[in-house]
């Protein structure tokens, strides 16, 4: 049997990972940079992470939602606690576009509209409802296109608060920062007043945290860096750091009830110990704060550079912007340097997601490379 072909491959096969390191079947070492898009969060096979999920398996590894299971309690406490959301009750899913489908359905289910409003250059997955959220029309199947969405650009609340006005508005869905868009991201003062107005046009404000959130922004979550308090915040990839594992976080005063939301796979024992391990080292590292000095040491170093026009993005989800297309750029930090990248939709800007416990001498590596590749 064939695989499906969905994406183009490099020829590379990693087959053992450590820290911010992988080791292909050829015993050939690769700096990650990329972590598996913002997936790793703690680093590669983090001991206490290993350590979480194998002895869990030992255990119980699944059982269905329709039993008492404990550790779904320990980790909301934990996560209410670390995140500052303690106010907030959780959802757990899958992935991220399965919490960008489950946070759209519940805000429509509170509300009792369906119109959305999204982004130029959003992202939030490639299922039916968030995906026709997306702002690509690409992966938009006519299925998906029936959703009633509505794209403004990032930034204008003046153009916000004139769509809300027209009524009929279920949620404002926003990335505190754009990741396959390109690392835009939404002001302080744009994130607050998006909270205003759609408190005051009753919409729930949805903020997807999928790449930006679990500390990656330097804040737990990249909305804290405004004054807003968002009706949904959505959360994957590096909450289970390779885990699949997604969740939506559902403020006080929207209503839950059975029947609303349902997973066989969401918050399972496994699940549950690979997120827990991922706050405690978040925790007991100070992770957020590393994040906030890696960003300050990978700014400073890319001031040395001349050919980065701009450094996009905050804490440890950044860009590095260029006058030129970076694909023959990010091939050569592969295949020449042995460092993994990403792209974005804006063909100019190399992305950068390593895990949060990244090291200076490891950015070094990245900038040495690319001093070279521009001289």
């Amino acid at each position: 049997m064939e695989l499906f072909d969905v994406y183009p491959l490099y020829d590379i096969t990693p087959i053992e990972a450590l820290g911010s390191w992988l080791t292909d079947n050829n015993g050939q070492k690769y700096l990650d940079l990329y972590g598996g898009h913002a997936v790793i969060s703690i680093g590669h096979s983090h001991p206490r992470y290993v350590e979480r999920i194998g002895r869990q398996l030992q255990k119980i590894g699944f059982y269905s939602n329709s039993v008492q299971n404990p550790l779904q309690q320990r980790l909301a406490d934990r996560l209410g606690s670390l995140s500052g959301c303690g106010d907030y009750r959780l959802f757990l899913c899958n992935s991220g576009a399965e919490a960008n489908e489950n946070a759209l359905k519940l805000a429509s289910f509170h509300t009792g509209h369906s119109r959305v409003i999204a982004f130029h250059n959003s992202f939030h997955g490639r299922t039916s409802a968030a995906v026709a959220a997306t702002d690509n029309p690409g992966i938009v199947a006519p299925l998906n296109a029936n959703h009633e969405v509505v794209f403004l650009p990032l930034n204008r609340p003046d153009l916000l608060e004139h769509e809300l006005e027209k009524g009929g508005v279920c949620a404002v869905i926003l990335e505190g920062i754009q990741g396959v868009g390109g690392l835009d991201s939404a002001s302080p003062e744009f994130y607050g007043a998006a909270s205003r107005l759609c408190d005051s046009h009753g919409a729930v404000l949805i903020a997807d945290e999928v790449q930006c959130g679990f500390g990656r922004s330097g804040k737990f979550f990249a909305y804290q860096h405004s004054g807003a308090r968002p009706g949904i915040i959505s959360m994957a990839k590096g909450m289970g750091n390779g885990f699949p594992v997604g969740g939506i976080l559902i403020r006080e005063d929207i209503r839950a009830s059975h029947g609303l939301l349902g997973t066989t796979f969401g918050g399972n024992h496994l699940a549950c110990a690979a997120v827990t391990a991922v706050l405690e080292v978040i925790e007991s590292e100070d992770l957020l704060a590393h994040a906030r000095g890696m960003e300050a040491y990978f700014r400073e170093r890319a001031g040395e550079i001349p050919a980065i026009r701009e450094v996009k993005g905050k804490g440890l989800m950044l860009g590095l912007r260029f006058d030129f297309e970076v694909a023959d750029l990010r091939k050569k930090l592969i295949f020449e340097h042995r460092i993994f990248t990403g792209s974005a939709k804006n063909k100019n800007l190399l992305r950068i997601l390593p895990a949060l416990n990244v090291q200076p001498e490891e950015l070094d590596l990245l900038f040495a490379a690319l001093k070279k590749e521009l001289a």
